[in-house]
């Protein structure tokens, strides 16, 4: 018999991921409730995708715009399967390559599910999002569990801070990746990247070969296949100013007090990684830690213009919008 948990007596909990918390995830999922859970990109909030009711839940929580799609989470490829119209052979290649992993493809949504022509899936390679969709048996919409446009979470602390509300979070620890899937799209005879992400294009074009990239911005308000799109998004409430070295700013136009985020050098409040994927992981906590120290302005060091950067690079200039 299923197990119903009441939105109160869980709000705003951390709960450990073992079998009894597993157990209450998959009961409130049940129930058309949501739960927030980690997966190895950022935490996710999550809610049975075929409930219009729960998945609208996810839009009130996060104060997230109705026309922003959300990403499908499922256990395996056959779950990802049963979603989809047709399921190219491209898809094929890159899920026995990629999945679980921090990939979403995009394909051509079945008949029987409500919404756009298209549905964005994935499967989440973080072993309590495997866990939790097992337990529940419900294929997850699942966005990251943060307010609308905030920067995203990547531990279970960073989801009660942005909404507190929230009936339940999963802790699962840290974020391995620190940043959101790379989703591709695979309806046509070329794969589009639509958003980069953790995983970066060169392992992509190895399996597939040529990619199309974005060649424009999609206006706020338009129908799209997929999140990450919007032209402000992973945003702290301190302003984000970048510049090409932080060191030579005048800093007299910038409200104060003004925190310097860099990889390069000793100087700075913050100092990451220069190495594209280390940076990626712990850019989000970063963030989350000047906003909580209250700086007014954000100062970052723009990443190199090349390939192994686009991902950090859209979200620094999206942060920075």
């Amino acid at each position: 018999m299923p197990i119903v948990v009441t939105d109160d007596q869980w709000r705003g909990a951390i709960a450990a991921p073992d079998a009894d918390g597993l157990a209450r995830a998959a009961g409130l999922l049940r129930s058309g409730s949501v739960v927030a859970f980690p997966t190895e990109t950022v935490y996710g909030l999550g809610a049975d995708a075929f409930d219009e009711r729960a998945v609208g839940e996810i839009y009130r929580l996060k104060q997230r715009p109705s026309w922003n799609p959300l990403i499908v989470h499922v256990a395996d490829v056959a779950a990802a399967r049963a979603l989809a119209e047709m399921w190219p052979a491209t898809a094929d290649d890159l899920a026995a390559r990629f999945w679980p992993g921090p990939l979403t493809l995009v394909v051509r949504r079945a008949r029987h599910l409500p919404g756009i022509d298209t549905v964005a899936i994935r499967v989440p390679a973080h072993p309590v999002a495997l866990d939790l969709l097992k337990a529940s048996g419900l294929p997850l919409a699942a966005p990251s569990a943060n307010r609308s446009e905030s920067i995203s979470p990547t531990t279970a602390e960073h989801v009660v801070r942005s909404l507190p509300d929230v009936p339940m979070v999963l802790d699962g620890g840290p974020c391995s990746w620190g940043i959101e899937s790379t989703v591709l799209d695979v309806t046509g005879d070329v794969p589009r990247l639509l958003r980069p992400g953790a995983l970066g294009l060169r392992a992509l074009r190895e399996a597939v070969g040529p990619i199309t990239l974005p060649d424009a911005e999609t206006a706020d308000g338009d129908a799209r296949p997929s999140p990450g799109m919007s032209r402000r998004h992973y945003a702290p409430r301190a302003k984000v100013v970048l510049r090409e070295d932080v060191r030579s700013v005048e800093r007299s136009g910038l409200a104060e007090p003004v925190a310097v985020l860099t990889y390069e050098g000793t100087e700075g409040t913050e100092i990451l990684s220069a190495d594209p994927r280390e940076y990626a992981a712990d850019l989000y906590a970063a963030l989350h830690r000047l906003d909580d120290a209250g700086f007014a302005t954000i100062l970052i060091q723009e990443p190199p213009r090349t390939e192994d950067w686009l991902a950090v690079r859209d979200r620094l200039s999206r942060a920075a919008a």
